[in-house]
């Protein structure tokens, strides 16, 4: 079996704002698309998306020779994977398979997997797979309004719209996502992510982390002091 069937990373790492917090390997954005997304878009080309950041593990579902896998950020067979969430994951995405008959060859979508508690508890109201990114099969993303008509036809969810428009700054989005969110967070919220797109293309994407954050403070693996695996959700099978 090939571990790796999409031969590269399902996801990449996305640059974080000023003043985020940053983790192990993470890197900054460039003054010019800091000035962007927070003080002034270039031109009317521009559209600043910003959605809610939310807290658990890169997870992804792709079509490959015309075969439907679950994988894990670095684009291995979920159920490769040394942890329990992601086996999960792949045996969520598998029993309905349907759902991502809309894909197509060598196109995946990318989401957050909220089913075990990273650093932030979440009281879900909804399944546990937020969609924030779908890529063509030249490995290229799709504008936010594509990427939306795209994922009506297997009804997912997607992470809470905060602002669209003009460049906003970090303190009006902290604003508007309040100190918990939109997708059942107990604990105090991650952050935002910041989404540019110009003349019909994503430019880049940017994020803020709170300063404050314990990542994976929920991860027995991280934090001694936990000794089991905290879940969000509790799966039907």
């Amino acid at each position: 079996m090939n571990r790796k069937p999409l031969i590269k990373k399902a996801y990449g790492s996305i640059g974080h704002l000023p003043f985020s917090k940053l983790g192990t390997g993470d890197h900054k954005i460039n003054e010019g698309q800091t000035r962007i997304c927070c003080l002034k878009k270039r031109d009317e080309f521009d559209t600043i998306l910003v959605q809610e950041k939310l807290d658990g593990s890169c997870c992804s579902i792709a079509k490959i020779n015309g075969n439907i896998y679950a994988l894990s950020r670095a684009g291995y067979i979920a159920s490769t994977s040394p942890y329990k969430q992601h086996h999960l994951f792949e045996k969520w995405a598998l029993r309905q398979k349907d759902r991502f008959d809309f894909l197509e060859e060598g196109e995946r979508i990318v989401g957050e997997w909220l089913a075990q508690a990273h650093g932030t508890i979440y009281n879900l109201t909804h399944e546990p797979y937020v969609v924030f990114d779908i890529f063509n099969k030249e490995n290229q993303r799709y504008v936010y309004d594509e990427m939306m008509e795209k994922l009506k036809n297997g009804n997912f969810i997607t992470p809470y719209l905060l602002h669209r428009g003009d460049s906003v700054n970090v303190e009006n989005v902290l604003n508007k996502l309040g100190k918990y969110g939109f997708h059942g967070a107990i604990d105090p919220v991650e952050g935002a992510v910041w989404r540019v797109e110009r003349k019909n293309k994503v430019d880049f994407l940017a994020k803020y982390v709170r300063s404050d954050k314990e990542n994976g403070k929920y991860l027995p693996e991280m934090n001694n002091n936990i000794k089991e695996p905290i879940w969000n959700w509790n799966p039907p099978f």
